[in-house]
Parts: C-alpha cells; sequence; structure tokens
C-alpha cells in the first residue's frame, strides 16, 4: 500500500525498505483514525443536542409501498406515482420490481 500527495511530491509505502517511510504512513494513519473518531463523537453529541431540542429531522422519510402498488393499480404511470408521491421514477420502479 502507498499513499502518494502530489502537491509535495511525497509517496509514503509500507512496502519500502525505508523504515522512517514506513513509521510516517503509520503515524498519518493513526492520526486519520484519531480525527475520524474525534468528528464522530461530536457529531453524535451535536445530534444529541438537537433531539433535547426537538429539532432533530432524522433519517429520511420512508416511502409507502403500498400506496406505491395501489396507484399503480388504479392504472397511474410510474411518472404520475413519482409525482404525486414526491419520490423519484426509480424509487418507483425499484417498489414496483421487488
Amino acid at each position: 500500500m502507498a499513499i502518494t500527495f502530489l502537491s509535495e511530491r511525497l509517496t509514503f509505502s509500507s512496502d519500502a525498505e525505508d523504515a522512517f517511510a514506513k513509521l510516517q504512513l503509520q503515524m498519518m494513519g493513526a492520526f486519520a483514525e484519531f480525527e475520524r473518531n474525534i468528528i464522530r463523537k461530536r457529531q453524535a453529541e451535536g445530534i444529541a443536542k438537537a433531539k433535547a431540542k426537538g429539532i432533530y429531522k432524522g433519517g429520511r422519510k420512508v416511502i409507502n409501498r403500498d400506496k406505491v402498488h395501489q396507484l399503480k393499480g388504479e392504472g397511474l404511470s410510474t411518472y404520475k406515482i413519482a409525482e404525486a408521491m414526491g419520490i423519484s421514477r426509480m424509487s418507483v420502479h425499484r417498489i414496483l420490481n421487488q
């Protein structure tokens, strides 16, 4: 595995015989993992605060699959179903083909 920084023209490879390059690559990986963990923690704190205030919206809305099948049974086209439900035509096709 290797990582290359284009603007600095630096390449670090774990396969290289250079112990210093291998050490730097491992340190960058450790710092990246540390930073990602901090980001996740802050994100969770932000979501918890938003939920406490009652402003957290949660995930995406779930599509009512029964309604899609009902509208198709009534003879509506996939375009009209998508328009009526505010979803994409691809979502309608995906539901109908399941």
